[in-house]
């Protein structure tokens, strides 16, 4: 059985590596984080591997997961290129979504294949994640070796995957955040403007729900253009001009985070079709006016 080693381990590896344990598809090998006993608990959770802290300990091994956070992943190829572990033909990998593989650069010099896989999941409890990551989207790119083993290696704990560009890998993860991170942050705009019409907070979560789920379940099923509903999408530019107008008057950041959103909306409005030209050239002027 071939084996793999984790470089920092949080959350993220420490799923992926017990989800490759389990599998009986990968041997851990060793744990390496900058404290020993936070590899030791990484170990615990994986259910094997050799917790370690230093890397002259580090071993050979077939695969090298760098689990490290993104800032810190360029010194962590550097420091495994000066290990000694790495060999001809070993496979690095890491798991940002921001990076592309060619941070790994120091290792490839060493003839290792590199690549990174991206599982679209939020990683905040690993014991849940371990359950669910079945059917978890993982976006790969590297050298063709690296490909075809990770995806072998992901497709046998349920993972589904997808191919990405490295040359925009920065903003196909600048997608997952507005997607995930910032709709969390657009949730929360939401109920302090709920709040500030009189809702209590609590209250204004229980409003919001069924229209945040009703919406993100028209969005797949139909596509944002015809899920797209309100003033913008009717072409209402006197609607959409009083809000501005309120939430100016009220908060500034928050004008600002709508008028922008509103360009968005305006977009779609315009294929969707259900808005006049008459509403749509309205709602152009005013946006443009807005912006000035």
């Amino acid at each position: 059985m071939k084996s793999f080693s984790i470089i920092g381990c949080g959350a993220v590896g420490k799923t992926v590596g017990r989800l490759f344990y389990e599998a009986g598809i990968l041997e851990p090998r060793d744990i390496l984080t900058r404290s020993l006993p936070s590899a030791k608990d990484a170990a615990a959770f994986i259910g094997a591997g050799r917790a370690t802290a230093s890397w002259q300990e580090l071993r050979e091994a077939d695969l090298y997961l760098v689990a490290a956070s993104d800032d810190a992943i360029a010194t962590c190829a550097k420091s495994l290129a000066e290990s000694g572990a790495v060999q001809p033909g070993a496979v690095v990998c890491h798991l940002s979504g921001a990076l592309s593989s060619a941070v790994l650069e120091p290792v490839a010099r060493l003839g290792a294949a590199v690549a990174s896989v991206h599982p679209v999941k939020s990683f905040a409890h690993p014991n849940l994640c371990v359950m669910d990551f079945a059917g978890t989207w993982c976006g790969i790119e590297g050298d063709p070796a690296a490909v075809d083993f990770l995806s072998g290696a992901f497709r046998a704990i349920g993972g589904e995957l997808f191919t990405l560009d490295p040359r925009f890998k920065t903003i196909y993860h600048a997608g997952s955040v507005l997607v995930c991170n910032y709709l969390t942050a657009l949730i929360e705009a939401g109920a302090k403007a709920y709040q500030k019409g009189g809702v209590p907070r609590e209250q204004a979560f229980q409003v919001m729900e069924p229209l945040v789920r009703a919406t993100v379940e028209n969005v797949f099923r139909t596509g944002t253009v015809q899920a797209l509903t309100g003033p913008i999408a009717r072409g209402d530019a006197a609607v959409v001009s009083a809000q501005l107008e309120a939430l100016e008057a009220w908060d500034g950041e928050m004008a600002r985070l709508y008028r922008d959103l509103a360009v968005v909306a305006l977009d779609l409005s315009r294929r969707r079709g259900q808005a006049s030209d008459s509403g749509l050239e309205a709602l152009a002027r005013l946006l443009d006016k807005e912006q000035e």
